[in-house]
Order: structure tokens, then sequence, then C-alpha cells
């Protein structure tokens, strides 16, 4: 006989299968497929779908209930099995243990073994999670040279963490989220106006791996601000449901798109006309400093990463992700202060305008040429000679 594959389309249905009670998927081999209709490779007729309904047809496999899991409608069940990227599989041996799983990735093959392995497992049988080494697995005593590379490994994590006031970790790019958790991080973002540095942690598994250790955080994303952990998803979502959202629990009013409080004061604080017009430039200019000394990398747009509003803004974007660098962006169709202000402070009549380490580099056609010409990459890690 085959395995039967119940879909579950929210919590409601998540419940009517007991699936959030532990104790009641005693007894039985379960696989939870955790999957998004945004996700084409587990949504249905993408690979990790296709092989799930392969393994569910085999024979010798009724014992193994298989159930499929919008991710995202079914909150409650996600959050209890820490579910925090598609696809995710769940393998529950008949003691309602997980022995197995498998968060995210394209590798369809593992699914099978995994799959293999439980089906074929006596009922009895626990062992740890597959993203957990056995004790066996492990060096008794870490040689020097590992403790090297591990420390350098955790100063370039602080870099990272630090490059950016606000900094978030996330899968795929604000533009190009590539998981629903990271989408909502970026939402919550934009939606309160926040400038912030980001990192996209699936083009370095190095950093991956690592920060889950480093901060002692197992999921993406994971939200920084001034080089301390917040979080991930869900405390920023607890956040923004206080008073003020997560501009007011965590202080950044200073990095709301065109605002800054000490330029506003300063020029109310003026009361005699003929001193008003000198305050006001010297505090733009102040603010100008500022924000281009806010991250090492600094654009200045027309919009935002994940939004960009005209053409050039857009393909100077998609050269700085192609190279997999942390750099704040300032919107500047938001403030019209900075976005004239800054074309006399830099002699600079466009935009988008590109800074590095507080130095104009250019616009999109020098960018570019640099790229055209091998030397933007060294210049965005830091790399340049004299």
């Amino acid at each position: 006989m085959s395995s039967s594959i119940v879909d579950i389309k929210n919590d409601t249905e998540a419940k009517a299968a007991s699936l959030l009670d532990a104790s009641a998927l005693s007894g039985q081999k379960n696989v939870l497929f955790f999957y998004a209709e945004w996700h084409e490779p587990s949504a249905a007729g993408g690979p990790f779908d296709m092989v799930v309904k392969a393994l569910a047809g085999q024979s010798g496999t009724d014992g193994v209930n298989i159930y499929r899991v919008l991710a995202e409608e079914a909150p409650t069940l996600s959050q209890k099995y820490n579910v925090t990227t598609v696809p995710t599989f769940i393998f529950l041996n008949s003691d309602g243990a997980a022995i197995e799983r498998i968060d995210g990735g394209e590798d369809v093959a593992r699914v099978t073994q995994c799959y293999s392995r439980l089906a074929s497992s006596a009922s009895t049988t626990t062992t740890t999670s597959s993203t957990q080494p056995s004790p066996t697995q492990q060096p008794e005593e870490q040689s020097e040279e590992k403790e090297e590379e591990e420390q350098t490994l955790n100063n370039r994590l602080q870099s990272l963490i630090t490059s950016s006031p606000i900094m978030l970790f996330l899968k795929g790019t604000p533009n190009a989220p590539k998981c629903g958790f990271s989408r909502q991080a970026i939402e919550m973002l934009t939606e309160s106006n926040l400038t912030f540095g980001y990192f996209n942690i699936l083009e370095d598994d190095e950093v991956r791996q690592g920060l889950k250790s480093y901060s002692d955080w197992p999921t993406f994303p994971q939200f920084y601000v001034k080089g301390e952990l917040v979080g991930g998803l869900d405390i920023m979502k607890e956040l923004m449901e206080e008073d003020g959202g997560l501009v007011s629990q965590l202080e950044l009013e200073d990095y709301v798109i065109g605002t800054s409080s000490s330029s506003s004061s300063a020029v109310v604080e003026q009361t005699e006309d003929t001193t008003t017009s000198t305050t006001t430039v010297l505090s733009i200019n102040d603010k100008l400093q500022q924000l281009i000394n806010q991250h090492r990398i600094m654009l200045f747009m027309k919009g935002i990463p994940s939004s960009p509003k005209c053409g050039f803004s857009r393909q100077i974007v998609e050269i700085l992700d192609s190279h997999h660098v942390s750099y704040d962006a300032f919107n500047i169709l938001e403030d019209e202060e900075v976005r004239q202000g800054l074309k006399e402070y830099s002699d600079w009549p466009t935009y988008p305008q590109l800074y590095v380490e507080g130095d104009l580099v250019g616009g999109l056609d020098i960018v570019k040429e640099m790229e055209e010409g091998g030397d933007l990459k060294d210049l965005l890690t830091g790399d340049m000679t004299d």
C-alpha cells in the first residue's frame, strides 16, 4: 500500500488533523511538508511537490502519513515546529519525535533519503535532528587552526552586524526576498519608513551557519539594532503592534527616512529671522554629512532598494546586489531638502549617487564603468590599494 497525502491549508485544518497535539501523533510515522504557493519549487507542480507525490505512491510505505502544510496560512503549526523557510520537511517517528528535518535548500534527493530512513526505521527509534551532529562527529578538542578560523569568522560577523545602525540578515534581498518570513520583515521596515542595511545569507553559507551560533538564534531573518540582536520575525511583529511600532519601541527616530531630529531642532530654536537662513544651511550640511556617513556604502536614490522609482536607481541597486555587499539607501523623493542640498554639497547634479566611506563615487555611469573595468568589487569590499 502507499502513503496518504493530507493538505493542511490553515491552523483550523491542522487542529482537526491533531497536528497541534504532539501526543496525538504517537503511534504513526508522519512527514510534515511546509510549502508556499509563491515558492515555485515547493508549490504544486514544483520539484519538491512532485517528489512528495512520488514517495507517497511507493508501495510498502503505508505506515507513513504525509501532511502538506501551507506554511504562512498555518502560523501556529509553523511556529510549533520553528518553520522559518520553505520548503521545510519534518520527519516524525511513531513516538512523535522529530528524527530529521530539512530547512530550505534545493536538494530534492535528500528528501527521498530522509523519507526512506523514516519508513524503514524501528517504531521506537529516536535520533537527533539531522541538523545536529552526533557526539561522535564532534572532535574532542579543537585544533589551534580551527580556533583561529572561528575567531576570524566571529570578527567578520561582528563587522557585518555593526556595518549599519539597523541591520537585517535575510534570505534574498529587499527587492527579491526568497522566503515569506524575510518578505514580511522587509515590509515592516518599509512600512516604518526606516533606512537599513542588509545581508543575503543565501549567498554565504559560512555567515548563515556562523550567525546562528554567534548570536544563539537558530532562524532567519535576524534583526539587529546598533550591533545588538533584537530577534526574528515574531519579535518584530510584537514590537510593531506596540505603541509607535518599531520606531518608538527601539528609539529609531533618527533613522526614519526623510527626518533628522538634530537639524529640525536647530531650526526651531532660532528666534531671529536674520540668523535663520544661515543656521538652516549649516544644519542641512550637518544632516547631509551624517547621512553620507551613515553606512560604509551609502546610496542616494529615487525610491528604496525594494521599490526603485526610476530605471537608473533600479540598475544601480541590481549592480550592488550582485556583489552581495551590505549597503544603506536613502530615498531622495521623501526629502526635497536632501534632494536639492546634496546636489550642491557634492557638486553632482543627478541621481542616483553612490558614496563609499564618506566619499562620492559618482552616479550610474561611473559605477557601470568601474564594474566593467573590474574596480567596483575591490572598492565595495574595501580591497582598493593606493
